[in-house]
Order: structure tokens, then sequence, then C-alpha cells
């Protein structure tokens, strides 16, 4: 309900934390601990609450229904408690408890309650305040649960300058079901935007694109859209020659196209660059061929502007033009970049990594090898022992090697992967031996510690860095497959012994043959040595079962 909601944001703080609040509102919530008041005058006001004070309004209608305060010398009352001057609080104690006395209420009763008041005054929120941050809550609540492509497409918009909240927030779209696109030169606008189930990525979040440059490419699409409207209108009998590279839909069909269509004066080289390396022209052609071409293009398309500007679209011009967008089509035959190549480009120019990540063939691997993320990282309370060491894996960016006031060299960066990033240190005596290895820009399996200190976020310490792509995952030296006689069928068996043949390596395998509720028989597989990696053991289970095989090490 809104006024759990709003309960819940007034004792989420630190005052009530500390103070164990929370844990008594809790236990009155679900009735491990009984409500009671001091009074039955306060149950009126301290009901919705279960008994607690939580609120300062609940401290001033307490102070005018028990001791005769007006709402001004409630508020004063208040302000005194907050404060904890020892002189206020001292001269409103008499004063509370002689109204209420003389208000017929017991003089112990009311000490206590004084004391209460204090105690809860002292760090009580404003009611108002947390009602409404809680119909905030509500209302995004509704947002996200109802329209979850939406509200998550205003939310990155929100904060499309920060990355760090972009990349939280893409993942838990992917975590939603809900697919990021990369930019589109012919479907982005500015913004983050619903696109069906999707979320377009917005062009603003495309570093060096700014706001002019964004304006000229949705403009130059509604031009192209108006010229393909005009063109459907007049039909095929339309005297006159038909005109080349006519966009319909307001689309633009080439980067030749594009580059004439907008203002190259706001979309200079640079921004064409970042454009074709973030994948918003993919559209256009392969991101390698699109930079093969672009001085050509722009250098026509400059021409063709200022010949528009200059008046000159003689017959040589049209001549010149059907030429040009009868070549638009044929881009070199470039090979296109690599998966590293192609990620690099994306994280230089959206922050991070969005048709892919340099983890993602490492899925298997990094379970296998039991890594942490860094958001398990992250949410760490305690710094790890000296000699307990953890595995993380991700791309180390942002590294800086600094001197220590001893004059010993050390590092510090992040590690990024799939989860987020973390902080990480490379002491000297480390960094002696890992100078080389802190430079790689390929995935990486990371062994440390995490250092946790007061009021700052836990930093990875690292000990070791190994090439992600040189890791072996240690195998089991045996497997016992369980296989109920029931599935024991001329199939299955000749299926594994293909399977067996196909897949030799170095762990034994034992058949655990079963009639359950009568008898097992235990059989080795004479002859047959195994490579027991997770496909091998995936696809005995889709013969025998899941859960049909155990690691014996």
């Amino acid at each position: 309900t809104i006024e759990d909601l709003t309960a819940l944001n007034a004792l989420y703080r630190p005052g009530p934390i500390q103070g164990g609040m929370i844990d008594d509102f809790i236990d009155r919530k679900h009735g491990r601990k009984r409500i009671e008041y001091e009074l039955p005058e306060l149950q009126e006001i301290l009901q919705e609450t279960l008994g607690v004070i939580v609120y300062q309004e609940q401290v001033m209608q307490i102070a005018n229904r028990l001791a005769g305060y007006s709402l001004g010398e409630a508020d004063l009352l208040r302000r005194a408690m907050g404060k904890k001057i020892a002189s206020e609080m001292a001269a409103q104690r008499e004063r509370f408890v002689t109204g209420a006395v003389q208000r017929g209420f017991p003089q112990k009763k009311i000490e206590k309650i004084f004391d209460l008041m204090a105690q809860f005054a002292g760090y009580g929120f404003n009611k108002s305040h947390s009602a409404a941050y809680a119909l905030l809550a509500y209302q995004t609540a509704y947002l996200k649960t109802y329209y979850p492509v939406e509200f998550m497409a205003a939310l990155l918009t929100s904060v499309t300058g920060n990355t760090d909240d972009v990349v939280k927030y893409i993942n838990e779209c992917r975590e939603m079901g809900i697919a990021v696109e990369p930019p589109d030169i012919n479907v982005s606008d500015a913004n983050f935007t619903p696109h069906g189930s999707a979320i377009r990525f917005g062009l603003a979040a495309v570093k060096n694109v700014g706001h002019n440059a964004i304006e000229s490419i949705v403009a130059a699409r509604k031009e192209l859209a108006g010229e393909g409207a005009r063109a459907t209108q007049a039909g095929p009998t339309q005297p006159g020659p038909a005109q080349p590279g006519a966009a319909q839909s307001g689309r633009f069909k080439s980067i030749y196209e594009f580059c004439e269509k907008v203002d190259l004066r706001l979309l200079n080289k640079r921004v064409l660059e970042s454009l074709i390396k973030s994948g918003a022209m993919d559209s256009l052609g392969r991101r390698a061929q699109l930079m093969a071409v672009l001085d050509r293009a722009m250098d026509h398309a400059q021409k063709t502007q200022r010949d528009a500007e200059c008046g000159q679209h003689g017959l040589f011009g049209v001549f010149q033009q059907e030429e040009t967008h009868a070549d638009e089509d044929r881009l070199p035959d470039t090979p296109d970049w690599d998966e590293h190549t192609r990620l690099a480009a994306e994280k230089e120019i959206l922050g991070f990594f969005i048709t892919g990540h340099p983890l993602d063939k490492y899925r298997e691997k990094l379970e296998d090898l039991c890594a942490l993320s860094t958001a398990e990282l992250g949410a760490m309370k305690s710094s790890t022992g000296k000699d307990e060491s953890l595995s993380t894996a991700g791309i180390i960016t942002n590294l800086r090697v600094l001197k220590s006031k001893r004059g010993e060299f050390y590092a510090q960066g992040s590690l990024e992967d799939l989860a987020g990033s973390i902080e990480m240190l490379v002491f000297p005596e480390a960094y002696r031996k890992l100078q080389e290895k802190v430079k790689m820009e390929v995935p990486v399996l990371v062994r440390g510690g995490v250092r946790i200190e007061e009021g700052a976020n836990p930093k990875l310490t690292v000990n070791d860095i190994v090439s992600l792509e040189e890791v072996k995952v240690p195998l089991p030296k045996s497997l016992r497959i369980r296989i109920p006689l029931e599935k024991a069928s001329e199939h299955t068996v000749d299926e594994l012994h293909l399977l067996f043949s196909q897949r030799k390596g170095g762990a034994k395998v034992l058949f655990d043959v079963e009639r359950e509720g009568d008898f097992m028989v235990v059989m080795e597989a004479e002859g047959y040595n195994v490579l027991p990696d997770r496909s091998f053991i995936g696809r005995v289970e889709e013969l025998c079962g899941r859960g049909a095989v155990r690691v014996i090490d």
C-alpha cells in the first residue's frame, strides 16, 4: 500500500536503521511482536505505523493531543528535539509533562512517552516528503510493470550522460527480456525510444554527436520521406526521368546519399566516424567498407552542396549525379573488422559494448572456473582475508600507472565484465611481475582479494592476471552416469557409444544401471576414456535425463 511505502521511505535511513526501528517495525508488521500503545489516545495517531513513532508530524500530534500544545508550539517542540539542545529539551520536557498531567494523564507514562518522542524525533522523517516519494515509487513501479519498454527507454534517456548508469540499466533491460538495439541513423531519435518490444538506442548517447547534428539527421529523414511521398503521388506515368537514389519511407540508402542530405557543417568527419564506429550506419554497409569510402562520400557531398548553394544545377550536374548514384551501392569488397576491433570501437564511442561483449564466448568457461562477477564483488560487506583469493574476469580499462611516496610503481584501473565494473588496485609487489599483463586489451582472469574501506566502494586487489584464452579449466578424472533400466534402449546405448568415440579424453566412465526400488548395477565402460567438458555432459543428460551425470574428482 501507499502507507507501507511511505513508512519504508521514512525508515530506510541511517538513523532509524542504527536505532533498530526497522527491525521493530518489521516484527510488528509480521506479528512477531505485539503492537502496544502507552495510552489509548496514541492508537489513532500511531496505528498506521504499528505503534512506532516514525514521522515528525506524529510527534506534533502527540504533543497536541496529550499536553495541549498548539500546532505552533508543537512545531517548536519538533525543532528542539531535532537540534537536541539540552536547555531547550529540559524546558520542553517540563512543559509537556505539566500540560499532560493537568489533562489527567499519569506522570510516569507521560515521561516515558516524552523520552520515546525525543528518541525518535531526532531522526524522524517529514511524512509529507515521504508520502510524495511513496507516490512516485508507486507510479514508477506501475509503469515498469505495465509499460516496461517505455519506462526503461525513459530511464535510459534520463542517464544518457552517465555511462555507468546506462550500462546498469541496459543490463536490467536484458534481464527483463528487453533488447536494446544499436543506434541507427534511419530509425534513432536523439533519445532512447520504444521500438516495438525493444528499445532503440538514442543518438544523443553517441560520443561526438551533438544536438545540432542529430537535428540535421532527423530533418534529412523527413525530407526524404517527403520526396518519397511526392514520387508515389506522381505515379509511374509522371513525365521526366526517374530520380536515381530516390529514398522511400525516409530512409538513407547509402553513405553517399546520407552525406548529401545532411548538413556537413554540423556533421564533420569525426561525427561521421563516430556514427560508423557505434554501428549507427550498419544499414548502409559494413563498418570497414564505410570507413574506406568516407572521404570520397564527404568530398562528393560537399561539392554537391556547394553547387546547390551557387545554383549550379545544369545538364552536366544531372549527369554527374546519375553517375555517382550508379556507383553508390558498389562499396569496396573490404573485409569487415574482426570482433575485437568492432567491440573496441563501440567501447570508444558509446562507453560500453552494444552488439556483443568480449566475455560472451567465455561464459561457460567462467562458470566452470567459478569466477565471481564484479556485481558479486561489489556486494561484499567485508574485506577478504590475507590468504583468501577470489577469481573474476573482465576487460581492464582506465589503467593508470602511478608512483608511491616510496618511489615504487603501482597501478589503478577498472575491471569491466557483463555485470558492470569494479575499481582495481595493483600494489607495487604485484605490479613488478604484472606490469606487462595489466596492459592487455583482451579478456583476462584476475585473481586477488577485495578491500573495503569505510565510506568507499569495494576495490579489487590484484595478485595475478592471466589471459582468459590461455586459462585451462580443470576437468574431472571420472564420471558416473545413471541410466534407468527403462531408458537403456538400444538407441541410447548406440548414441552413447558414438559420443564416447567422438569425445575421447582422460576421464574414466562408470555406469549406474538401475531399476528404481529394485536394484542397481555399477559397470565400467572399459576401453572408453572421455573428455568430460560441459558439452559432453549436456549431451549425456539429453540421452539419459537431467542430473544423470555425477562428477568424481
